[in-house]
C-alpha cells in the first residue's frame, strides 16, 4: 500500500523554462501592441488638432488680412436744422460697417440704410424720431468672410462717447430776412426760416420754443442794441430819423442749454439814411474849413485878376497920353 501524502506535501507542477520564457514574451508583446495602439491614437488626435488649428489660423489670417481688425474711431454727430449725420474715421480695408442706435436703452436697432457700408458716414435723420430723445450710436465692424452665424458680440464695436438729443443740440443755420421802412424811426423785418426735413421748417419743429434775436447798430457807432421777438415779423422802433442802421437776426431757443441756444447770425443788411444828417461834428468842421479856404482862394484870385487888369489899363492910358498927336 502506497503511503498517502498530505495535500501540503503534494508536488507542484511548473512549466518548463522554455514555456515560461514564451509566456513572458507573449505578455510583453501584447503590452507593446496596446501601447503602440495608444500612441497611434494619440498621434492621430494631435495631428487632427494641428490640422484644425492650422485651418483656423489660415481662416483668421484671411479674414483679418494678417493683422488686427480695423475699428471705427472718433465717432461723432453732425446736425444742422435737425438733419443729422453720424461720422467716424476708419482706415481703408475690406471691412464694412453696420450702424446701430438706441434710444437710451439696450435695445439696439440696425439702421437699414447703413448696413455693411464701406464709407464712414450714415444719414440718421429719419431714425432719430421723436427728436426730443437721447440717442446713442454703435459702429460694428464686419469682415468680408465672417459667417453670420456669429452673434453681434463677436464683432468689434465702437460706441459714441456721448448721447445726442437732436431737439436740444442740433445747430440752427442762418436765417434770412428783408427790411421795410415804416417811417423814419421804425423798420419792419420779415424773417424766413430754413428747411429742416420732410418739407418742414425749423419753425414747424420748434414752434413756440423759437424766438428771434435782432442785433442792430447805427452807422458810425460802435454800440450795438439787441431785441428779442416772438414773431417772425418784428418791428424795431426808436431809431434816430435819417440815420443809417445795420441789422442782423438769429434764431434763439431759450429752452435749450446755453451752448446751443443761439443760431448762426444772418448776413448783415443796412438801411440807408440821409447823408447830411449822418455827418459827425468833426465832418461838419472839416467841411466848414474847406469852404472857408475855397472862399478865400476865390476872393484872392478875383482880387489879383482885378489888380492885374487895373494895372494894364493904367499902363495903356499912360502910353496913349505920351504918344504924339
Amino acid at each position: 500500500m502506497l503511503p498517502r501524502l498530505h495535500p501540503s506535501a503534494a508536488p507542484t507542477l511548473s512549466a518548463p523554462p522554455q514555456r515560461q520564457l514564451a509566456l513572458k514574451h507573449s505578455s510583453f508583446s501584447s503590452e507593446q501592441v496596446v501601447w503602440k495602439g495608444i500612441q497611434r491614437v494619440s498621434m492621430a488626435s494631435i495631428r487632427a488638432l494641428l490640422y484644425v488649428g492650422a485651418f483656423m489660423a489660415a481662416a483668421w489670417s484671411k479674414t483679418t488680412g494678417g493683422g488686427s481688425i480695423p475699428t471705427a474711431q472718433n465717432v461723432r454727430w453732425v446736425s444742422n436744422d435737425f438733419k443729422t449725420v453720424l461720422l467716424w474715421d476708419m482706415e481703408e480695408s475690406e471691412y464694412t460697417c453696420t450702424v446701430l442706435f438706441t434710444e437710451g436703452t439696450n435695445n439696439w436697432i440696425e439702421a437699414r440704410d447703413c448696413m455693411e457700408i464701406s464709407h464712414s458716414e450714415c444719414e440718421m435723420t429719419e431714425y432719430l424720431l421723436p427728436l426730443d430723445r437721447d440717442y446713442k450710436a454703435d459702429i460694428r465692424t464686419e469682415g468680408p468672410d465672417v459667417s453670420y452665424d456669429y452673434g453681434s458680440e463677436d464683432f468689434p464695436h465702437t460706441y459714441s462717447k456721448t448721447t445726442f438729443n437732436p431737439y436740444r443740440e442740433s445747430n440752427i443755420t442762418a436765417l434770412s430776412f428783408s427790411l421795410l421802412d415804416v417811417n423814419e424811426s421804425t423798420v419792419f423785418l420779415n424773417i424766413s426760416h430754413p428747411l429742416s426735413f420732410s418739407g418742414r421748417t425749423i419753425k414747424d419743429v420748434l414752434q413756440n420754443d423759437l424766438k428771434y434775436k435782432i442785433s442792430y447798430y447805427k452807422s458810425g457807432s460802435t454800440g450795438k442794441r439787441e431785441q428779442i421777438s416772438d414773431s417772425s415779423n418784428p418791428v424795431v422802433s426808436g431809431l434816430d430819423p435819417g440815420q443809417s442802421y445795420c441789422f442782423m437776426v438769429a434764431a434763439f431757443i431759450p429752452s435749450r442749454p446755453q451752448a446751443t441756444q443761439l443760431g448762426v447770425w444772418s448776413t448783415q443788411q443796412c438801411r440807408e439814411g440821409h447823408v447830411l444828417q449822418e455827418l459827425s461834428l468833426g465832418a461838419w468842421v472839416g467841411i466848414t474849413i474847406i469852404l472857408i479856404i475855397v472862399f478865400i482862394t476865390f476872393i484872392t484870385v478875383i482880387a489879383l485878376c482885378c489888380r492885374k487888369k487895373h494895372r494894364r489899363n493904367r499902363n495903356l492910358q499912360a502910353y496913349k497920353s505920351s504918344s504924339p498927336i
